[in-house]
């Protein structure tokens, strides 16, 4: 038995509209009801009548060929950004000789990696250098640019040579 939840959100640029579903699979059709009657409980609790303009606009999307293609082409698009922003932080901590290291940064998928900064690393970079990265070390490789990710770079590298 499984219970899976996808999101939209991100990859349809759909953030306030939440967009997503959750699937599950039971063992027999028993539990199915089961289930199926405790999520019309949850669903109606948060919401009487859901929205669905993003899932009308994901629905024309999928099922029109050319904004499908158009779609699929924008996102490789950012997928090749978010992986030359790893590549651009990964090569300029390794050119610094930041200690550590890094290749976790090129080995992560997704728009955010896991630096390994502590919460105290992480609030010197902000107070500092005005690097604004999750108190837990996550940054939002988005925000990084081939114009600011030495920057980025140079204030981790400070950051973890101070705190040593």
């Amino acid at each position: 038995e499984i219970f899976a939840a996808q999101s939209f959100s991100k990859n349809f640029g759909l953030y306030n509209e939440r967009v997503g579903h959750l699937t599950y699979v039971t063992s027999d059709s028993v539990a199915s009801a089961k289930v199926k009657s405790q999520m019309s409980i949850i669903v109606r609790r948060l919401w009487s009548n859901p929205p669905n303009h993003g899932c009308r606009i994901v629905a024309t999307v999928l099922n029109n060929p050319a904004l499908y293609s158009e779609w699929k082409d924008n996102v490789k698009t950012m997928a090749d950004r978010v992986i030359s922003m790893r590549q651009a932080l990964f090569q300029a901590l390794r050119r610094l000789g930041t200690p550590g290291t890094w290749e976790h940064l090129v080995k992560q998928i997704g728009l955010f990696s896991f630096t390994g900064l502590k919460k105290t690393q992480v609030e010197l970079l902000r107070s500092k250098f005005h690097i604004y990265v999750i108190s837990d070390g996550r940054i939002n490789m988005c925000g990084l640019t081939p114009t600011n990710v030495d920057y980025v770079a140079s204030s981790m590298h400070s950051v973890l040579v101070d705190s040593q």
